[in-house]
């Protein structure tokens, strides 16, 4: 049944780019959107790794979801987890995301879930606290502290070796996540020693581990290299061809195709390789038998982005693969903003047609291409037929970026910082907070 005021309710799950676009996209359509978020932000997640690197700080890439949607009156926000489906009866299980509040429940005429993905550790979960993901604020201000607690323990430390550990760092996979935290942390290092007495943070090794052969493996070849050069002019160390075999908090073992292994002494190791589904993807799975997941635990979804069985169901964005309607193969898409943008904005389409009783033809993304930056006016660009490097990709990396941030303050502030980084070289965000925690290294004890 529709709510109390006669609008057909809508549960949006998931305030990130796709489940935003959508509450955003059904402004004018006559439904009750509730979106539900265990954050009270919208993160704008490319950036992230700009916050782990004092870059930016975290109000420069997160605005609250209120404050977005202060103006959309058939908008509600709700910060609380969803932990459970019902299809048969339409509702959705929320815990509260504030300590002392009861679980209750959300009845929904449509249902559109966007919960993203996270890093997959491959069977080792006991390496997600010894090398940090900078997918969420949370873990990007812990990568800050350690990154800077490791630059003051190599400042305390009278032994040349035990300094040189302290700044060796290693990043491990080479997509673009990777090559722009490697690019970020041989800046940080190179723009700070004078700030040292007993250390040189210019002199730290900053390594790049990749399964693959090249950098970048989703860009032309001619893009990897172009990246593999500018990655090395500015003091990161790619290793293409390894492995991780093992971390344990003071070193990172690798091992080649062949079996070689080696074992590298570093005490801050940040994670960039491979994605999983969120868990959302599994439970709406378990309540759809017969719905299907992949290796990766993404969702396959209908070309029209319904659960299959579940018309009235929808999944985007990382979590899901969505079936072709002409080979009925399933295609896992780029798990880029614009993706889960596009899919948003077409589910919102989707949700407006029904009401009305329109069809709507099957979900076609449009490829507007790829960006990735290495470090200050550094990056390579694949827009259409277009492949540049350099300068001129740096540019277009920074107006697509500013262009996807939400709210003009946003882009403004961000903007100044940019500028005041690039002339000044330094970094005004350089906070070692509680947030960061205490790392491996510490509660191992020192040495």
């Amino acid at each position: 049944m529709p709510g109390a005021n006669g609008r057909a309710r809508v549960v949006v799950v998931g305030g990130g780019f796709g489940g935003l676009k959508v509450v955003r996209a059904l402004s004018r359509v006559d439904v009750a959107v509730t979106l539900v978020d265990r954050h009270n932000y919208h993160l704008f997640q490319p950036l992230s790794y700009q916050v782990a690197t004092g870059a930016l700080s975290p109000g420069d890439i997160a605005v609250p979801l209120r404050r977005i949607l202060r103006r959309q009156e058939n908008a509600r926000v709700v910060m609380g987890e969803v932990v459970g489906f019902d299809l048969a009866a339409r509702r959705v299980a929320v815990a509260p995301a504030l300590a002392g509040s009861e679980p209750f429940t959300l009845e929904y005429e449509r249902l559109v879930v966007a919960g993203g993905s996270a890093y997959s550790y491959f069977g080792h979960e006991d390496w997600r606290e010894l090398a940090l993901e900078v997918k969420s604020l949370d873990s990007a201000l812990e990568v800050r502290g350690r990154i800077l607690q490791a630059f003051e323990a190599a400042e305390l430390s009278a032994d040349p070796p035990e300094r040189a550990d302290w700044l060796t760092f290693v990043v491990v996979g080479a997509g673009p996540t990777g090559v722009e935290i490697a690019g970020q942390i041989a800046e940080l290092a190179r723009d700070t020693p004078a700030e040292f007495r007993s250390s040189d943070p210019g002199s730290a090794r900053i390594l790049l581990v990749e399964t693959t052969d090249r950098v970048l493996s989703g860009f032309p070849p001619s893009l990897s290299r172009s990246a593999l050069r500018a990655l090395e002019k500015i003091g990161v160390t790619p290793m293409l061809g390894h492995t991780v075999t093992d971390i344990d908090g003071r070193s990172i073992e690798l091992a080649t195709a062949d079996g070689t292994r080696s074992r590298i002494t570093a005490r801050t190791v940040v994670w960039a390789a491979g994605v999983t589904a969120s868990p959302l993807a599994s439970a709406l799975a378990d309540a759809a038998p017969g719905a299907e997941l992949d290796r990766s635990g993404r969702l396959t979804v209908e070309p029209d982005l319904t659960l299959p069985g579940h018309a009235e169901v929808m999944a985007l964005g990382d979590m899901v693969a969505v079936r072709d309607p002409r080979t009925g193969e399933a295609q896992a898409l780029p798990g880029l903003a614009p993706v889960a943008i596009q899919q948003g904005r077409y589910v919102a389409r989707s949700i407006a047609a029904g009401l009305s009783g329109r069809d709507m033809p099957p979900f076609r993304y449009r490829d507007k291409g790829s960006l990735a930056t290495i470090g200050r006016a550094r990056a390579v660009a694949q827009l259409g037929p277009l492949r540049v490097g350099g300068v001129v990709a740096w540019i277009l990396w920074l107006v697509v970026h500013l262009y996807y941030l939400v709210g003009f303050e946003n882009r403004s502030v961000v903007l100044l910082r940019w500028a005041y980084s690039f002339f000044s070289h330094g970094r005004g965000t350089r906070l070692i907070t509680e947030a960061a925690g205490t790392p491996p290294w510490a509660r191992q004890g020192a040495g």
